[in-house]
């Protein structure tokens, strides 16, 4: 009667400790998830431990009987454990690019592009100019200033871009400043989540009559990810997502893994579930049925990875790792684009051989997937961003990864210099294919402006400018004004609320004009000034 009873606590006790186990570390049950494979191994690995322990017993203490229940549950079980981890050792060969290097070369679709006709000159008011480091000091400055917050919660780390309503903004919700602080504001939930535009700069915390519920911040059944795996038990999680819908309603986007090759390999997604941070809500979909408004679904680092594949496996993997023949890859870093009310990844491609030059780039969809190539060569992007550190190395500005844009047809990088305490103090605009032409700004709009006029006597044509906005009107005020031994004349028309610089080097003749007279002017957008680039 012991016996069954020291049998029993034992049981009971593995029972309790793969609970708390499954519990905390939340595996998927499902056999292409490793961290499942993990937790079985795991916990027969200590059910062997804990029979064989009991069957030595049983010998030392002269109880013989090789028959026993214990001897043969050690074997069982023992056997049971050495198959498994036999079944996963092979799995994950069979699953891994050694032996399904075309399978992995595949997974990703490629259409090749034209650049012009893709991305179009944009408007530098629509050019998101903070990084995510940026985004998150003037968060953590915002929610310092926020008295009725601060003592209670902090700024999360997400900082999701998204296109919302047209704009390239960073979202991310707060989250409890401590375990107690949870405990005494649980009920009500998290009050609000803080918007960041990435082009005008300007912070805003979104105050929410119904608080989120539902979070990283939480704990036990209303933390996000536990919520998750006792709803979806089976369902493999790629990294969540904190976005929010066009009416500002805050949610989480959670990518469901798809696996396509062998047991563990082949990794994309097959759905997206959808939870109503405030309400809890779920909605399962395919992920060719998520909703357009949704923009992170594959993480950038999946969609990286699937185009090194489809890059370095052209010709098999043991090409990929000795000869490398006609071996591409992304460069070490990626940046986003907002781009047909879709977020885009960007990042160029350069050969194995690790050269400062790229052959090309892509740009790859987060919602769908879809991946566009340009063959375009020229500097690869930490060439660039040291063509523009050099340019102010004396006040020791650090580049960020650039963004992709066209500036008067030209294939450009634009990039961000930010000074010790990551602040941005100047832009700098570097042509890909001649990276030697590098133009530094303390505004965007004299960024582009020096831009294009080392452009014209490099001897590049710059993009006609017909197909620039245009506006006429009747010159209601005119200033001029000395910038860095440049004379610029600042005109606004009747019933416009635009400020248009004219570069007086570049048009003598709008010195023949005065208030009054009707003028007509092709412009590039800007945050604050318009700048004029051509005078009809």
């Amino acid at each position: 009667m012991k016996k069954v009873l020291k049998i029993f606590i034992s049981i009971l006790a593995l029972l309790v400790i793969g609970f708390v186990y499954y519990y905390v570390a939340l595996p998927a049950v499902n056999i292409h998830s490793p961290g499942f494979w993990w937790f079985i191994l795991g916990a027969l690995i200590i059910i062997t431990i804990v029979v064989f322990s009991a069957s030595y017993i049983d010998k030392k203490n002269r109880i013989q009987n090789s028959k026993s229940i214990r001897n043969v549950l050690t074997y069982v079980v023992g056997g049971i454990t050495g198959a498994m981890l036999l079944i996963f050792l092979i799995g994950s060969i069979l699953s891994s690019p050694i032996v399904n290097a075309n399978k992995y070369q595949k997974l990703l679709t490629i259409n090749e592009r034209d650049f012009t006709q893709d991305i179009k000159e944009i408007s530098y008011k629509d050019i998101p100019i903070l990084d995510k480091d940026s985004a998150i000091l003037l968060g953590s400055r915002k929610m310092g200033s926020i008295a009725e917050y601060v003592s209670q919660f902090e700024v999360s780390g997400n900082y999701t871009q998204i296109n919302y309503q047209g704009t390239p903004v960073r979202v991310t919700p707060l989250r409890y400043g401590s375990l107690f602080k949870w405990l005494t504001n649980r009920s009500k939930g998290i009050p609000a989540y803080i918007k960041i535009d990435m082009t005008s700069q300007n912070v805003e915390l979104v105050k929410l009559t119904v608080g989120i519920k539902y979070s990283e911040a939480e704990h036990f059944g209303r933390n996000i990810y536990r919520y998750l795996r006792f709803h979806y038990p089976t369902y493999v999680f790629d990294s969540i997502n904190f976005e929010i819908d066009d009416n500002g309603t805050p949610y989480w986007i959670c990518p469901v893994k798809k696996y396509t090759i062998g047991l563990f390999g082949g990794q994309t997604i097959g759905r997206a579930v959808m939870v109503n941070a405030e309400t809890g809500e779920l909605v399962d979909y395919a992920v060719e049925d998520v909703p357009t408004w949704v923009d992170k679904v594959y993480s950038a680092e999946l969609l990286v990875s699937l185009y090194d594949y489809y890059g370095t496996l052209r010709h098999g993997y043991w090409n990929s790792v000795f000869g490398q023949k006609d071996a591409l890859q992304t460069t070490a870093g990626y940046n986003y684009i907002a781009m047909e009310d879709d977020v885009w990844v960007y990042t160029g491609v350069t050969s194995v051989g690790s050269d400062e030059s790229n052959v090309g780039f892509v740009l790859m969809n987060e919602r769908t997937a879809e991946t566009r190539y340009y063959s375009i060569s020229g500097a690869e992007e930490f060439s660039a961003m040291g063509s523009a550190e050099g340019q102010v190395q004396h006040l020791g500005y650090k580049a960020t990864f650039p963004l992709l844009l066209n500036t008067g047809g030209e294939p450009t990088y634009f990039i961000a210099l930010k000074d010790a305490a990551g602040l941005v103090k100047k832009y700098a605009m570097v042509n890909i294919a001649q990276y030697q032409i590098v133009a530094i700004g303390d505004t965007v709009n004299e960024c582009e402006r020096t831009y294009l006029e080392l452009m014209k006597t490099s001897g590049i044509s710059v993009a006609d400018t017909s197909k620039l906005p245009k506006v006429t009107g009747f010159i209601d005020k005119i200033s001029d004004c000395v910038i860095d031994g440049n004379t610029h004349y600042y005109i606004m028309l009747r019933n416009n609320t635009a400020i248009f610089d004219v570069t007086v080097g570049d048009f003598l003749g709008i010195v023949r004009y005065d208030v009054g007279d009707t003028i007509t002017f092709s412009y590039s957008e800007g945050t604050d000034v318009n700048t004029v680039l051509g005078i009809e």
